[in-house]
């Protein structure tokens, strides 16, 4: 550059800070960074599961004799269900009580005998290995009569009816089913990135179109401990309420789960100036010299529907520029309005 340019350049920008100092502050809109809570939401399908849940067979051979249950009947723990026939086995056990009655008795006698010495120690053994062996087979035929009476292990809910009074059933034949569903398990898959921020407790929300736009909340119970190798993702297990008794077994559910939830600093999705790869915001600043703003660099993380979460580069007190950042120059004094902004 000719030496004899620098003068005039000189003269040219003080002309010109002179005429931005003399220019009427510039109208723009700002907003206070806010703490709002944060996760990372995944997304996920899921298919729901009885808490407790039991396919109702029978252990023996053997006709039905008695039905107590309709389909779809909701039913306490110990109820009984189905009553298999049994004569036979409890003409059994009326004998195996009398056989046990009677060793007690004898086993009792020779007892006293020894005791006032006029029996033998080896016929007091004898009577003892009599009334165990009575005793013994009488459990065993309770425990066969008691197996020809089918009960819910559980409080629940029963399916569909499989089986008629008269019909023969066999061990693994399919009575009923019985499902335990004030509380629903929900199976879903993850992407084992996420692996770190998986635990325990982690709550979800889970939607399906059979309920429209309701929302199931739960938590998460636990994490599988094996990766699927070729889909590279984990399975995770949530607890479901269902006190209402609405969700069922088999259910596809759409499920959101929140990973790492914290109190994270946000602004208006409105402030952020994408350069390239980087992010800024303009910063507002109050001093002496009236108001003005800062470009500042941010690193931004979640997204919130008209919010951005930023990880570094802003404090809790700060404000900064939503509308008319893209005319603010640093240092450049400036005036607020509420509103959209307004020529100067």
């Amino acid at each position: 550059m000719p030496v004899a340019l620098i003068p005039i350049l000189i003269v040219l920008l003080a002309g010109l800070t002179t005429i931005a100092a003399a220019a009427p502050p510039l109208a723009v809109v700002a907003a206070s960074v806010r703490i709002q809570p944060m996760s990372q939401e995944v997304e996920a399908l899921g298919t729901l599961q009885a808490n407790e849940s039991v396919a109702i067979t029978s252990r023996v051979t053997e006709t039905i004799s008695a039905l107590h249950f309709d389909d779809g009947q909701r039913v306490p723990a110990g109820a009984p269900l189905v009553e298999l026939t049994s004569a036979e086995e409890h003409a059994l056990l009326d004998e195996a009580e009398v056989r046990a009655h009677e060793a007690e008795r004898q086993y009792q006698r020779v007892k006293s005998l020894v005791t006032q010495r006029s029996a033998s120690e080896s016929l007091l053994d004898e009577r003892q290995r009599d009334l165990n062996a009575a005793q013994a087979l009488l459990a065993a035929l309770q425990s066969r009569v008691a197996d020809r009476v089918i009960k819910a292990p559980f409080a629940g809910m029963l399916g569909l009816r499989h089986v008629s009074v008269g019909a023969l059933v066999e061990p693994g034949d399919l009575i009923t089913t019985l499902d335990d569903d004030r509380l629903m398990k929900l199976d879903f898959s993850v992407p084992s990135a996420h692996l770190a921020a998986l635990q325990p407790g982690l709550p979800i929300a889970a939607v399906s179109p059979a309920f429209g736009t309701q929302v199931f909340s739960g938590v998460v119970r636990g994490i599988d401990s094996r990766i699927d190798p070729i889909t590279r993702s984990v399975r995770v297990r949530a607890i479901l309420p269902n006190p209402e008794l609405r969700l069922k077994p088999g259910l596809l559910m759409q499920v959101t789960l929140r990973l790492d939830p914290r109190e994270a600093l946000t602004v208006p999705e409105a402030a952020i100036v994408q350069r390239g790869a980087e992010h800024f915001v303009m910063r507002l600043e109050d001093d002496e010299r009236g108001l003005t703003a800062t470009r500042i660099a941010v690193r931004i993380g979640t997204r919130l529907p008209g919010w951005v979460e930023i990880r570094d580069g802003l404090t809790a007190t700060a404000r900064v520029i939503t509308d008319g950042q893209e005319k603010v120059r640093p240092g450049q004094p400036l005036r607020l309005i509420d509103g959209p902004r307004a020529a100067p």
